[in-house]
């Protein structure tokens, strides 16, 4: 068994791994970048080590800071979390020769699967149907084009050594692929650090489902469960539920098989997840994640097995504890796992929202569970990925789930930024959710979220000049939580000056002014018009990566581009005037 573990990651996962490693007796070695210096993981960890820098690249996709840190603490095994170097072959490569056990497949797995093209030739040696797509590399936006035009559009341009929905993009017509093309090689580099893409075609209505796996070194996988992850914006979860709901009879066994083939036809071993498209009775492999995902936990409340323990021992050498007859046997309830990310989701835009958490008071109650990265008092980065936590719900059945996981998400509080709850909890109320009607695009393309109204809470200030507060009062006995909205100065003090920002429902755009400020704090990737040009509303003027994640910041106001204040590589805060329009 391992005694001592670096967890090569930060957030959420690092503390989930922490927590299972203590109780298993490992010791635990954190990892920080200069902004993470405080971080709850590193709080929790029996050591630290710095690694330096703010951005990933400077830290957690620092290969050498990672390795001397390594070295320095003596651990005997790596766990990679997800994301960062989850599913770099060459860092598991790294690991493993300085004779440190990589808590992952092996890189052979990885490079094969991890590489979403071969990974689906991979697929057609297991017998698992394909979505259409190419299996070379696409590396010009001809060979996009031309696949769309012979599969017809819309398609999808995909990271090759990707997930999550990071580095992928849909194409409605040919005019849009280069765009397209060079934004999801971009998010690829900037999240994965490789830049290769290909494109399949994209279906309608799709759901997605996918199969958690386990896999030991001495030849054994078993299928764990099958996860419904349907409810997605910009291709990312928003939540997930096991096992997946309104299938046929058979079908849930024809993936999970499906699954163990294509795991086997590459020798996998530890933690997997195969995901599959279905649609209308059919199913289609679309990647394998060659590393623990972050729903797994949903899969964990009805199982009872915890996977981080099955990967330390997968490492560690030893036999899968179960065949798969006895996992099957404990699958039991229904699961529901909800990502509380750091977004504004007012009127459906899903803006990132990084800043400092200034209360987060979290749920509790039979079958409730959460897992989370932060605390009251630190700050979600612009540089990092915006998950704060996960809420985990079982229930005997999945209406008792749904129904549960409303009530948690009603008492979660969490102030200082804006999240994702206001859009869960549209979602788990919505006929169709129940209905197991939806789709992968059923969140922007149905669900009407034009009048949700987020609020950060905690004393936050919009433009009129108000902010909002809360107290309780008691009207013939009874108590009342009122919330109001009041002048931003008491009695006596005077107002405090204010940066004019962004209402929080806004993709950014000209004000009253024509000035063109910035939603959130991010970094310019590109300036999309010059000084001089005429510009019409809805006109994209720049593009601002926060969280990892590209957004365009739009014209609201047609006029001339009279000023350009940002360039490629600038750091912007809230509120900062990158152009102006008169």
């Amino acid at each position: 068994m391992l005694k001592k573990i670096l967890i090569a990651n930060r957030g959420e996962i690092a503390v989930r791994v922490i927590r299972t490693a203590r109780e298993m007796g490992i010791a635990t070695v954190a990892v920080y970048s200069e902004l993470d210096r405080n971080a709850l993981h590193v709080r929790l960890a029996d050591e630290a080590f710095a690694l330096g820098g703010q951005t990933a690249a400077e830290s957690y996709l620092n290969t050498e800071a990672i390795l001397d840190a390594i070295r320095k603490c003596g651990a005997d095994g790596v766990h990679p979390g997800y994301g960062f170097f989850s599913e770099n072959a060459d860092f598991a490569r790294a690991i493993t020769d300085m004779g440190v056990a990589f808590i992952g497949p092996p890189p052979e797995a990885i490079v094969e699967m991890g590489d979403k093209v071969s990974s689906r030739k991979a697929a057609l040696r297991g017998g698992a149907p394909i979505v259409p797509g190419t299996t070379e590399f696409v590396t010009s936006a001809k060979e996009i084009t031309d696949f769309g035009n012979e599969f017809g559009w819309p398609i999808a341009i995909k990271a090759a050594f990707g997930g999550g929905g990071r580095g992928m993009k849909v194409v409605q017509s040919a005019d849009q692929v280069q765009e397209a093309m060079d934004s999801a090689q971009r998010e690829s580099k900037a999240f994965f650090g490789r830049d290769e893409i290909y494109v399949e075609r994209y279906l309608t209505w799709p759901r997605h489902i996918e199969v958690q796996l386990v896999g030991d070194k001495h030849g054994n996988v078993v299928w764990v469960s099958t996860r419904d992850c349907s409810a997605q914006r910009r291709h990312q979860k928003l939540i997930e539920e096991a096992p997946a709901p309104g299938l046929p009879d058979g079908m849930e066994e024809a993936m999970g098989a499906a699954a163990v083939k294509a795991a086997k036809a590459v020798g996998y071993y530890n933690a997997g997840t195969v995901e599959f498209i279905y649609q209308d009775d059919d199913f289609f492999f679309l990647e394998m994640n060659t590393r623990l995902q972050v729903e797994h936990p949903v899969t964990e409340v009805i199982t009872g097995i915890d996977l981080v323990e099955w990967q330390i021992r997968v490492a560690s050498g030893e036999k899968l504890p179960m065949t798969q007859k006895q996992v099957a046997a404990l699958r039991n309830g229904h699961g529901i796992e909800v990502r509380i990310n750091a977004e504004n989701p007012t009127a459906g835009k899903f803006l990132p929202s990084p800043g400092t958490i200034t209360k987060l008071t979290t749920p509790d109650g039979f079958g409730t569970r959460f897992d989370g990265g932060y605390e009251a008092g630190d700050t979600v980065s612009q540089y990092y990925d915006n998950l704060v936590g996960k809420l985990i719900v079982w229930g005997k059945d999945r209406a008792t789930a749904i129904a549960r996981t409303i009530r948690a998400l009603e008492e979660m509080v969490i102030e200082g930024v804006h999240t994702t709850i206001p859009a869960d909890l549209a979602i788990l109320r919505h006929p169709d959710f129940s209905a197991v009607t939806h789709s992968t695009k059923w969140v922007e393309e149905t669900l009407d979220l034009s009048k949700l109204v987020s609020s950060a809470g905690g004393g936050e200030a919009p433009e009129d000049g108000l902010i909002e507060r809360s107290t309780t009062v008691e009207v013939n006995g009874k108590r009342f939580d009122v919330k109001m909205w009041v002048p931003e100065f008491t009695a006596g003090v005077a107002k405090k000056s204010k940066k004019p920002t962004r209402g929080s429902g806004s993709s950014g755009g000209a004000l009253a002014t024509g000035d063109v400020a910035a939603p959130m704090q991010g970094t310019i990737v590109k300036v999309n018009v010059e000084v001089g040009q005429t510009v019409a509303v809805g006109d994209s003027i720049v593009v601002l990566e926060a969280m990892k994640m590209e957004n365009q910041i739009t014209a609201e106001k047609a006029g001339k581009i009279a000023k350009i204040n940002v360039k490629a590589g600038d750091t912007v805060g809230s509120g900062d005037v990158l152009a102006v329009i008169e």
